[in-house]
């Protein structure tokens, strides 16, 4: 990939009524920086709030804005909106902005120079500037042996809400994904590896952790158990049921 004519980046929003307008013209600001042309493409995930009626407040033809009355999932808010993407090169950065979106370009020049497939912002990349709980590195080590092992790619960090990749892997990987929450990222990788797009490197975010459940808490636990469970189903459907390349 020597360059790009235009980028496509999308932000799945739930409950994000506090922080959404600020999160829209961050990322706005930091891909002004940038030399190529871009969109904005925002997915309310369920109208359980006002964040729906205030990312329509910004009304700037480059920034769209799509939602849904129900909650679905985050990974089926990502894939609602990198298949209405029109960009070469499409991404997702979550809400709430817990990652700077500055680091940006630098996944995109690293993406460009070694003509990647994917790049994933990685909190283990020697560049990278993290800042969250000490237990759930612990998790996400765990988390990152156990898919090494089901699926044989090399990523390190999947869980970072950082991603880019080009459009025809887009295309050609986004309409197989069944995974609507917690294990969307790896089902993406998973399957990318699996139809022949190994070329998938890590670059370096800025990450301040903000919130989410404590791991004292029950609906912690249950998002543990809940992602490991679709891990589960990804590697059955991917490995015995060959289900993604019918």
């Amino acid at each position: 990939m020597r360059n790009i004519n235009f980028l496509s980046v999308v932000i799945p929003a739930y409950k994000q009524e506090k922080t959404i307008l600020k999160d829209i013209r961050d990322l706005d600001e930091s891909l002004k920086s940038l030399p190529y042309k871009y969109e904005i493409i925002v997915v309310v995930d369920g109208f359980i709030d006002t964040t729906f009626g205030k990312a329509k407040q910004i009304d700037k033809e480059h920034i769209k804005v799509f939602g849904y009355e129900k909650n679905e999932g985050k990974g089926h808010a990502v894939k609602y909106g990198m298949l209405k993407a029109k960009g070469d090169v499409i991404g997702f950065v979550d809400a709430g902005m817990d990652l700077s979106p500055t680091g940006i370009s630098i996944l995109l020049d690293s993406m460009m120079w070694q003509d990647a497939d994917i790049i994933v912002g990685s909190k283990l990349h020697p560049d990278s500037r993290v800042d969250y709980p000490y237990f759930r590195r612990i998790l996400s080590w765990g988390y990152r042996t156990l898919t090494h092992l089901l699926f044989g790619f090399s990523v390190r960090d999947t869980q970072v809400g950082m991603k880019f990749f080009k459009r025809e892997l887009v295309e050609k990987v986004f309409p197989k994904l069944l995974v609507k929450a917690f294990a969307f990222d790896v089902e993406i990788l998973a399957v990318a590896n699996s139809m022949g797009y190994k070329k998938i490197i890590e670059g370096p975010v800025e990450l301040n952790f903000k919130g989410g459940s404590s791991i004292t808490s029950g609906n912690f636990w249950i998002i543990v158990l809940l992602m490991l469970w679709d891990t589960m189903a990804v590697f059955y459907r991917l490995k015995i049921l060959n289900y993604y390349k019918k």
